[in-house]
């Protein structure tokens, strides 16, 4: 074998180069292992041709491994549907008085311009209706999926618990054997043969 590094010729038995200090063994098993072949099924193309059930259940896999729970998503969109909302009002405040202002400089336009602030209701009505649903319908949802996982998870009445059972020393069958019994015996018998 050729050492990649120093170029020396080396046995083939050999593990470092005996000029440099090369790894040749872990040079040997590079050369033979076998060339690893792309995965397409692991890019973004592949996600983009899976079909919808599939896409849904890669998102709850990832959900589940992220430990983003029905509980979580809830009170995110709860706290979503305060920002809105807030961002709603905010806006709407900004739109009264800037076009208030300008109405002022412009006559013509003023009742158009005195009414552009209610363009800052649209996301406040959206964040209530975020906040209303994650406190209600959301709440709802998270209640069913504890109902179901609780029903999956209790066993049938009168159905005996699967796993160990308690320990029962009584079960223990008593030996007359023991490491110690033999040896002390035969300790004595020792000593009677020698007094």
């Amino acid at each position: 074998m050729i050492c990649p590094r120093c170029s020396s010729n080396q046995g083939d038995d050999i593990k470092f180069c005996t000029f440099c200090g090369a790894n040749l063994q872990a040079v040997r098993e590079a050369v033979e292992a076998p060339e690893k072949k792309f995965d397409w099924g692991n890019t973004w193309v592949a996600e983009m041709f899976m079909s919808g059930q599939a896409q849904e259940m890669r998102k709850l896999e990832m959900e589940r491994r992220l430990g983003i729970t029905p509980e979580v998503k809830r009170y995110n969109e709860v706290k979503a549907g305060v920002i809105v909302s807030s961002v709603g009002v905010g806006v709407s405040i900004f739109l009264y008085f800037l076009m208030g202002a300008l109405a002022h400089q412009e006559p013509r336009d003023a009742e158009l311009l005195s009414r552009i602030w209610l363009a800052g209701v649209i996301p406040f009505m959206v964040g209530i209706a975020l906040i209303i649903n994650g406190l209600v319908v959301s709440k709802k949802i998270v209640e069913a999926i504890d109902r179901e996982q609780k029903k999956s998870v209790q066993l049938p009445e009168g159905a005996p618990a699967k796993g160990l059972r308690a320990a029962d020393t009584s079960e223990f069958i008593p030996t007359n054997f023991s490491v110690t019994d033999q040896t002390t015996r035969h300790l004595e018998s020792v000593e009677r043969k020698n007094k």
